[in-house]
């Protein structure tokens, strides 16, 4: 009982040391971290230009033009981001990785339409068919709408540091307490 009087004492003298703008940080609302796309709502269905495109499927008849992003109110602390594309649907629940890219660097905002088909100032880490480069949706009609979760992640790690090629698995694992924030945005695919 002794120990638990002295810890609150010692709490509360700590408490009233803190600077006044300190107490009141709570009250001050952090502005969202938030990924979003010109392109289409968050949700929402991507248009067909932005879909895989493969002559020798139904399924795949888009221009697989990547799709633009933008972003705001990453951490301050950001150094670089980090971006993956994936689709939980299919191989029998094991998911199909659609995109993987990271060294962005932080003070980037956005990434332009088709900037994902050939990286530029940023590394195109491998997907899962072993491109480093953007791939679009390609839902089977059988289990069609698909949902793409595209995540961004906020990093400390500065760019240049991680080893190009890496899978969406290998990123995760480097990213491991080097993660200031996330956020993501859901696209969905079927075909009419």
């Amino acid at each position: 009982m002794k120990t638990v009087v002295i810890a609150t004492a010692a709490l509360a003298v700590a408490w009233t040391a803190l600077p006044i703008d300190a107490t009141h940080a709570a009250d001050k609302p952090v502005p969202k971290f938030t990924l979003s796309s010109p392109a289409m709502k968050d949700g929402g269905y991507m248009p067909e230009k932005f879909v895989n495109s493969n002559p020798t499927s139904k399924n795949c008849s888009g221009q697989n033009v990547a799709l633009p992003l933008t972003w705001k109110n990453a951490p301050a602390a950001t150094k670089s981001f980090a971006i993956t594309m994936f689709d939980p649907v299919p191989r029998g629940g094991m998911g199909f990785v659609h995109w993987v890219a990271y060294d962005i660097p932080g003070t980037a905002t956005a990434l332009k339409e088709g900037a994902a088909n050939n990286p530029t100032g940023f590394v195109g880490g491998k997907n899962g068919a072993g491109s480093g480069a953007w791939a679009g949706p390609c839902a089977s009609l059988a289990d069609s709408p698909h949902p793409y979760t595209i995540t961004l992640v906020a990093t400390d790690i500065e760019p240049g540091t991680l080893k190009p090629g890496m899978t969406r698995d290998e990123l995760v694992a480097a990213l491991q307490g080097h993660a200031l924030g996330t956020t993501t945005f859901i696209a969905r695919y079927h075909k009419p």
